[in-house]
């Protein structure tokens, strides 16, 4: 492969995933300068790597790539401040609702601020096959090798997950 495939590949694999990516490293680690440090070291990685190494599956190699520098950078977090949580719940940079009607962005409000809450009460490893699922749409098969899990484990935390989330935000509507 030449030079220049080689860097048109990379460029693409940066416009399409960046933006996941940071989004991705921003909610494990909750600070974006760090998620930028990440995802641009995920980037770095992947021009070192031979592109048939990474192809058919690159997703899945970024998304674990930048998983394990985030859990890395935690694990450096906690070692010196003995005391970060796995995941948190920062929104992504510019994620504001512009809804025209205050009543719908109210109700909206609301309904966000239930299911983070609900997010926030189930396991750290299912809000990440979720996050991983419904925020960045990677699918079972890239979610599973992510993870280090199964596809059909995968399948069951998503299930899991889902049915004690509907659960946890429509009790206290039944209220």
């Amino acid at each position: 492969m030449s030079e220049g495939s080689a860097a048109e590949w990379v460029r693409e694999a940066v416009a399409r995933y960046e933006a996941p990516l940071l989004r991705f490293a921003q909610r494990l680690l909750g600070d974006a300068d760090e998620a930028r440090d990440v995802v641009q070291d995920t980037f770095l990685r992947l021009c070192a790597q031979p592109r048939d190494a990474v192809d058919g599956h690159l997703a899945e190699w970024l998304f674990t790539v930048c998983r394990n520098r985030s859990l890395d950078v935690l694990r450096k977090e906690t070692r010196m401040n003995d005391a970060t949580p796995l995941l948190r719940d920062a929104p992504p940079d510019g994620a504001r609702s512009r809804e025209p009607d205050p009543h719908a962005a109210m109700e909206r409000l609301e309904d966000t601020g239930r299911m983070r809450a609900a997010l926030g009460t189930l396991p750290p490893r299912t809000q990440e096959v979720l996050r991983l699922r419904f925020h960045e749409g990677l699918s079972y098969k890239e979610i599973a090798g992510v993870m280090q899990l199964t596809v059909s484990h995968v399948g069951v935390l998503i299930h899991n997950g889902l049915k004690t989330l509907r659960a946890r935000i429509d009790a206290p509507r039944a209220a």
